[in-house]
């Protein structure tokens, strides 16, 4: 598997991703908070097991109030964690597409894990990672109902792939786009990359958990066709500039080459 490099400057703070989003990371992974005109916000992802405390504290720090909403990306585990505490914490309702719905109410599990895709300690320990879906029940509400009230500006698009109802949020006021694991900026699969050096490069998703790469592969054609000037993703660092569109360009066109293992669950 290959990589796209991208430079040191272009690289931003995760406290000012763009001028209404600001970031948290845990460990290997990204919540973000998105600021609206009104003063309310809405929580974008909700990370690791056990980390409702710090996430909580940090709302605390930065803003007076709950957020709106949780808007979750996507169902695995390193996303949705600390989401039932946190609605439950916070009387706030959970967006997700509806074809996550049965991974966020207890009825289905994703697809085991492709033990060792893309190489790395991340993938080789993937087997140990939680699997059983949390439980919303009685808190989701389907992520098109009323977005242009919760995220005024902000658009949901949907990126299938790393799972069925994967969805990226974008703002083309800023051209901002929050890609959840569509793609990352760092190489998901590698423990020292993920959760450390963070080495700022544009690879796939995480390829231990993504099952339909044709899909995968359609989802970064999608977002690099569009006009972006700054990306936040799950894993790894935000970046931005003017560079980011050829560099999407190139990792929709070199897709297969940089993101796709030669032991993928699905053709491509």
């Amino acid at each position: 598997m290959d990589k796209i490099a991208v430079r040191e400057d272009q690289v931003v703070p995760m406290d000012a991703v763009a001028p209404n989003v600001r970031g948290l990371r845990i460990a290997f992974v990204n919540v973000f908070a998105v600021t609206h005109a009104d003063g309310s916000w809405t929580l974008v992802d909700a990370a690791v097991p056990f980390t409702d405390g710090m996430i909580r504290r940090w709302a605390e720090h930065h803003f007076t109030r709950p957020p709106n909403a949780i808007v979750l990306t996507h169902g695995h585990f390193d996303h949705v964690s600390a989401a039932p505490s946190l609605s439950e914490t916070w009387k706030v309702p959970v967006y997700a597409h509806a074809l996550e719905f049965p991974y966020l109410t207890g009825e289905r599990e994703y697809p085991a894990p492709n033990v060792g895709a893309g190489g790395g300690m991340m993938s080789l320990l993937s087997p140990l990672y939680p699997k059983g879906p949390v439980n919303l029940t009685g808190r989701l509400v389907e992520l098109s109902t009323g977005m242009s009230q919760l995220m005024p500006g902000w658009e949901v698009i949907h990126t299938p792939g790393h799972t069925p109802g994967h969805c990226s949020l974008y703002q083309a006021s800023d051209r901002t786009l929050l890609v959840g694991d569509a793609f990352c900026t760092t190489k998901p699969e590698s423990f020292f990359e993920a959760s450390i050096a963070q080495a700022p490069e544009l690879h796939g998703p995480p390829a231990y958990f993504t099952s339909d790469w044709a899909a995968a592969q359609a989802s970064v054609e999608r977002l690099s066709a569009m006009d972006v000037a700054v990306v936040a993703p799950g894993h790894g660092k935000p970046l931005a500039g003017e560079d980011l569109g050829a560099e999407l360009r190139l990792l929709a066109a070199r897709f297969r080459a940089v993101a796709v293992p030669e032991n993928r669950l699905s053709s491509v």
